[in-house]
């Protein structure tokens, strides 16, 4: 019975399964139709909190009446309005920083590049397990030394490594929008590290899922995507 409610949603993993190729993962029609049921209610502040360029987010959802949040907290679109920045980091680093990325990718098939205005991100979604699993280790070492003494953060998410600026979190993308507003009912679903932050930073009376049984800070687990767009229809119908 809530009279406002804050929805915080991740995307990748969460609203829409993985694919070999992030760009094929597209909304569904099952998840425009609930983001839509959603929007109608008043009462609902719909948030879309995503790894996910600003450009991509939104194309896909710009047309809808909720709020979106690119790279991590980097970008916010509130309703009806324009992308705005955090603050303007330095990404000077991203420079020296890309040749050796790049080489993992000559070294890796099936692996490749992202960049985003404030990381850099190698995808290792499409490549062969066990040389994934090398890979992947090799290249936290070499950027694990690459960061010190800088503001930078490496990330582990799902078949992805993304180094960005460690000003830049879900959680704290989260404690702006809850400043200053008094939601009733707060709802978080995550399915991967990034997320963690988002859980972290609400009050302890919010409802937190995460999507999947890995250790989490959320106070329950729920199995697949397809369970999230369930639910979510089930509260746009209440």
């Amino acid at each position: 019975k809530a009279k406002k409610r804050l929805i915080l949603l991740d995307y990748d993993g969460t609203l829409v399964n993985f694919r070999a190729n992030p760009n094929s993962a597209r909304p569904t029609k099952a998840v425009y139709s609930t983001i839509e049921k959603l929007c109608k209610e008043q009462k609902n502040k719909v948030v879309i909190i995503s790894g996910r360029d600003k450009e991509t987010l939104g194309k896909w959802f710009g047309s809808y009446k909720i709020d979106l949040i690119a790279e991590h907290g980097a970008w916010h679109k509130s309703v009806e309005g324009e992308w705005v920045q955090f603050n303007h980091l330095n990404v000077e680093w991203k420079t020296s920083l890309t040749p050796l990325i790049q080489q993992f990718v000559d070294r890796t098939p099936g692996s490749f590049m992202e960049e985003k205005n404030y990381s850099l991100a190698w995808h290792y979604r499409k490549t062969d397990p066990g040389l994934a699993e090398i890979r992947k280790h090799e290249l936290i070492e070499q950027l694990s030394h690459f960061i010190t003494g800088k503001s930078l953060q490496v990330m582990e998410g799902n078949k992805v490594l993304e180094v960005k600026n460690d000003e830049i979190n879900k959680g704290k993308a989260t404690l702006r929008l809850i400043k200053n507003n008094t939601f009733d009912f707060i709802l978080a679903i995550g399915d991967d590290h990034t997320d963690e932050d988002t859980f972290k930073a609400l009050p302890d009376n919010a409802t937190t899922l995460k999507v999947g049984f890995s250790e989490t800070a959320a106070k329950y687990n729920i199995n697949a995507v397809e369970n999230v767009i369930a639910l979510l229809q089930k509260m746009a119908s209440a």
